[in-house]
């Protein structure tokens, strides 16, 4: 094969890159979907508290006050309002990760796919616990609120221990090419460059050890 004929097929192949890198913008369609979700869950949190309240104060009026009801009730709109923060969370970091960046994801600490993991999983325990506490206020079933704690604390070891594993990977990322990632999305986002230069990630990693 001469160099005009590995010029042409460089220039083929570089091409169908930008093509296949291109793709990532199908994300949207998840994004746009998955923010609908949040604003939805996020409205129907609002009316919930709003309903919520206007009931409180009516029964007070009333002095048919019903304090563990009021306060189940509240920690559902509270599990909603968590449940909204997900889907947010899951929203704008699948956008900065994949179209474009953003400074609140930045700023909230998500950076990497793993990163998005991490955050989500911790709003999860939370939801969890919220979800524990209501059973526990109403302590109607005691043996199935035990249980169901027990069930919960199994799935929250699991979901810590994962979360822990997603750290230390990508901490051993960071030593080994702390800039490969940072490179990449420059490349991608500011250059529109979709093809990886592997030559020179490899290149810097022989540099670091």
């Amino acid at each position: 094969m001469n160099e005009h004929e590995r010029d042409s097929t460089k220039k083929r192949i570089d091409r169908f890159s930008q093509v296949i890198g291109h793709t990532r913008f199908i994300v949207l369609l998840a994004v746009t979907a998955v923010m609908l979700v949040a604003v939805s869950l996020f409205l129907l949190g609002a009316l919930q508290a709003v309903f919520g309240i206007w009931d409180a104060w009516r029964t007070v009026l009333n002095g048919d006050l019903h304090a563990t009801q009021l306060t189940i009730r509240f920690l559902e709109i509270v599990s909603v309002m968590l449940k909204a923060v997900v889907f947010y969370l899951i929203g704008v970091g699948l956008y900065s990760l994949f179209v474009s960046p953003l400074n609140i994801t930045v700023s909230l600490g998500v950076q990497t796919l793993a990163d998005l993991e991490s955050k989500v999983i911790s709003v999860v325990v939370v939801i969890m616990s919220v979800t524990f506490l209501e059973h526990f206020v109403g302590w109607s079933h005691p043996k199935e609120t035990l249980e169901f704690g027990g069930s919960l604390a199994l799935v929250v070891v699991a979901l810590v221990l994962f979360q822990r594993f997603n750290q230390l990977a990508k901490k051993d990322q960071q030593i080994h090419s702390p800039d490969a990632q940072e490179k990449a999305q420059t490349r991608m986002f500011e250059r529109q460059d979709e093809q990886a230069n592997v030559t020179g990630a490899a290149k810097t990693t022989d540099d670091k050890s």
